[in-house]
């Protein structure tokens, strides 16, 4: 469930205005070789301010996205309609929406890719679950998702208030002032996402304060089966 702090944090703060070079290489990977990219069909859930938006419909790709923030997706949707004009007519439903990412307003089999970058994290454990297995019926057979989510002993895990299983109301890192932030071991990463197929799990670190802190975040590739 979308936290109101994050309309704050949107309205207050500068945000990064591309995408993560492995949310790229995901797509290039997996859907740069297709005939028509237009007929290849992306979902976001939580896209923020729509930097991997605008990225997918600068390559050409399809696009939707749901955002709890109405101050985000204003911002996405006017950068995408300045800088992609058209993007939301490269398929007959392709939008974003202002909702609740744990009930997607699209109907079964409507995307080959789904995207949770750093978004699902904010909610508790049985409530991503629900949000995963929410992307897993929207998404066609064979369709692909990428996550990144803040792993077990990144910076902030253990520290403030405790609000559910590994979630904290962090008061130290990059996550102090956001709300509510859930840290993930790799052996509930299976559980986590229910029935996608897990293809490749990649555990990325940086550090911070002169190496006095690390932020761990896993990087997770999987898959829905065929029917």
């Amino acid at each position: 469930m979308w936290d109101p702090v994050w309309e704050k944090v949107f309205t207050t703060q500068p945000w990064g205005r591309y995408p993560g070079e492995d949310l790229i290489r995901f797509v290039a990977r997996n859907f740069y070789n297709r005939p028509v990219r237009a007929d290849t069909r992306f979902l976001e859930v939580g896209f923020g301010t729509g930097a991997n938006l605008w990225f997918l419909a600068r390559e050409g790709f399809s696009s939707s996205g749901i955002e709890g923030s109405p101050a985000a997706a204003a911002l996405a949707r006017e950068r995408l309609d300045k800088e992609c004009p058209g993007w939301d007519k490269m398929a007959p439903d392709n939008h974003i929406e202002i909702g609740d990412m744990v009930h997607l307003p699209w109907p079964d089999e409507s995307f080959d890719a789904l995207i949770d970058s750093e978004a699902v994290y904010c909610n508790d454990f049985d409530e991503s679950r629900q949000i995963y297995a929410d992307m897993h019926r929207v998404a066609r057979p064979g369709a692909r998702l990428f996550v990144r989510t803040f792993a077990k002993d990144s910076w902030g895990d253990g520290v403030g208030e405790l609000t559910g299983h590994r979630r904290y109301v962090a008061v130290s890192g990059p996550l102090a002032g956001k709300g509510m932030s859930r840290f993930t071991d790799r052996d509930e990463l299976g559980e986590l996402l229910g029935n996608w197929r897990i293809d490749e799990v990649n555990l990325i670190t940086r550090t911070w304060d002169a190496g006095g802190q690390t932020i761990r975040e896993w990087i997770v590739e999987a898959h829905k089966d065929q029917a």
